[in-house]
């Protein structure tokens, strides 16, 4: 068989039954009738990761791009929601300026929340300068989550900030044969990331001999569970110290998104805090925050890239994964919606007494149905 034509991919995301995704913008598990996925063998991140992947490679490597890209753009009038948001996704990650005026359009009469945010986070990408008026127009949307992707798309349009060849790049060499789910026991895989200031770094590399490692994959600027971690993290450094672990937090975005989290580009206004969030990171801020484009590290631990829509931005599952000295997953914990996982103090006290036995109270179970 041959490539997947921009028809079959669309055919794919059009055939699967996705949860539903409710008027906050937050997907909702169709058995329990609360926010995210219980089951976490659920394929709906699948379905839409690698839709994305092979729309970037027909809108980006050989054959027929242009017409590829063409095909994307009309795409994004079709009636399925799933369908518009992956060919908006595709649209910023490829460059294609082409989709400017499509992407506006989607932006001011798109009833999706999921759809609108993601074509202003891709005009951003495209640094459509163009396209200011609009955004500066809908900073204050009555859907304050497109109105809070505006403000990013405005600051990155502004600096010159667009799409990477990094981030495409990591969406053509997804590997679905790479994807996996981690365990209590299992060597922890080796993964090499970048963090906000460009340094690479090697999961070996990450604790020092003798350390234990813990990898927290988060969400983005936006999430108040995420900056509270951040906070946890501020207060309890000493700590870490003294009991030899190291850490880091994971990002699913590009290098400019995850330098938001980390407070070092915009400090958006809804980062509501009584001291700035950019201030107190850029002088405290001490683990490596990392950038995971496409998820492609992220999938192969178990995180589930594009696993559920929160803020009207589909995210990877909230996960902790604990590595002792010796390489071997001691914990890996994979959240069913957006607050389940344990908190870092919880995380270090389980390393502390060996005991790892977590369950947050709200975990959804499949079970329950």
């Amino acid at each position: 068989m041959g490539d997947p034509t921009v028809g079959d991919i669309l055919n794919r995301i059009r055939q699967h039954d996705f949860h539903p995704v409710d008027e906050r913008n937050f997907t909702v598990d169709r058995e329990l009738a609360k926010d995210g996925i219980a089951d976490l063998s659920d394929p709906d991140w699948r379905i839409r990761l690698l839709a994305v992947r092979d729309l970037v490679r027909r809108c980006s490597g050989g054959g027929k791009p242009d017409e590829s890209r063409t095909e994307v753009r009309q795409a994004l009038r079709d009636n399925d929601p799933q369908i518009r948001y992956v060919c908006a996704k595709v649209c910023g990650i490829v460059g294609d300026e082409g989709a400017i005026r499509d992407l506006e359009r989607v932006v001011r009469t798109d009833p999706n929340g999921p759809v609108r945010a993601q074509a202003v986070l891709s005009l951003g990408q495209l640094e459509a300068s163009e396209s200011l008026g609009l955004l500066e127009d809908i900073v204050d949307d009555d859907d304050r989550d497109v109105g809070r992707r505006a403000r990013i798309a405005i600051d990155r349009i502004e600096k010159g900030k667009g799409t990477t060849d990094a981030l495409l790049t990591a969406y053509q060499r997804l590997d679905p044969e790479t994807f996996d789910r981690v365990s209590a026991g299992d060597t922890a895989p080796e993964f090499r990331l970048t963090d906000t200031e460009g340094t690479e770094w090697e999961r070996s590399a990450l604790a020092a001999e003798g350390e234990w490692l813990v990898l927290v994959w988060v969400f983005a600027d936006w999430c108040p569970v995420c900056h509270r971690e951040f906070d946890e993290l501020l207060e309890l450094r000493t700590e870490f110290d003294d009991a030899g672990v190291s850490i880091v937090t994971v990002e699913c975005h590009d290098r400019y998104r995850g330098r938001v989290m980390a407070g070092m580009e915009l400090e958006p206004d809804y980062w509501s805090s009584e001291d700035s969030f950019r201030d107190t990171y850029e002088r405290d801020l001490w683990w490596p925050h990392l950038l995971d484009h496409a998820g492609a590290v992220g999938a192969t631990f178990g995180v589930d890239p594009l696993a559920f829509a929160v803020h009207a931005e589909y995210i990877n599952r909230p996960a902790t994964i604990v590595v002792d000295p010796s390489g071997t997953v001691r914990f890996a914990y994979f959240g069913t919606f957006w607050g389940d996982r344990p908190s870092i103090e919880k995380t270090l006290g389980m390393i502390r007494t060996k005991e790892f036995d977590f369950e947050h109270p709200e975990r959804r179970r499949a079970a329950d149905r």
